[in-house]
């Protein structure tokens, strides 16, 4: 066995501030602080946006195109789990659902209006029926993001029990990998990713996130 490092220090971030982005923006809507729920929006859009590109120039272990696998490649895996650099093939499945549901819960949340006061930076581009239809599915994505997580730390439990602690290696970077199975590197030095996230932030505070923060802090 060898312990290789196969997470960047973006990649683990990235999926520490989105369980915490998450937690802000079920609490802010459950509270009524609206300012707040949407500037963890914006937040998680910066987030989401640099991911996928850092899933295009990232390290191997980042690529997007780690995660297409077949439907047979996803069975065989369940049924004969192996070690792999990254996500396995069940894990990619996973990550690939949470990036379409979270990426339909931003574009619906940018489009919805409460008809008052409130509007998302999309509101006014589009039609009341294409509003109606956004709030709609904003709210029941929101309860499918909910059980998909649900389902996501079930999968981490058992895997637990199977001797495989994912969460560990999602806080150290590090896994351990049978010999010849180790590369000599997998990951990137991940500063270009963190000056796309921060572009992103200031990009976005002082656009469409600008009205919330305001509010916020004045």
């Amino acid at each position: 066995m060898t312990t290789l490092k196969v997470w960047d220090g973006f990649i683990r971030c990235f999926h520490w501030f989105l369980v915490v982005s998450i937690a802000v923006l079920y609490f802010s809507i459950e509270e009524g602080m609206i300012e707040l729920h949407f500037v963890a929006g914006f937040f998680t859009l910066a987030l989401i946006v640099t991911r996928l590109i850092w899933g295009i120039i990232g390290s191997e272990t980042a690529r997007l195109s780690g995660l297409m696998h077949s439907p047979r490649a996803i069975l065989k895996a369940l049924k004969t789990p192996s070690d792999s650099l990254g996500h396995s093939a069940p894990g990619s499945c996973m990550v690939m659902v949470f990036f379409i549901i979270i990426i339909t819960q931003l574009i619906t949340g940018l489009m919805s209006s409460d008809g008052i006061l409130t509007d998302g930076p999309l509101a006014k581009y589009v039609s009341s029926d294409t509003i109606d239809f956004a709030n709609w599915l904003h709210e029941l994505n929101f309860d499918i993001l909910l059980c998909a997580i649900g389902l996501h730390v079930l999968a981490i439990i058992v895997y637990r029990i199977k001797g495989k602690p994912l969460v560990k290696a999602m806080i150290t970077g590090l896994k351990e990998l049978k010999a010849d199975d180790s590369k000599a590197e997998v990951t990137k030095a991940p500063w270009l990713a963190w000056l796309i996230f921060v572009a992103l932030l200031l990009l976005l505070a002082f656009t469409w996130a600008k009205e919330p923060l305001t509010y916020l802090f004045s």
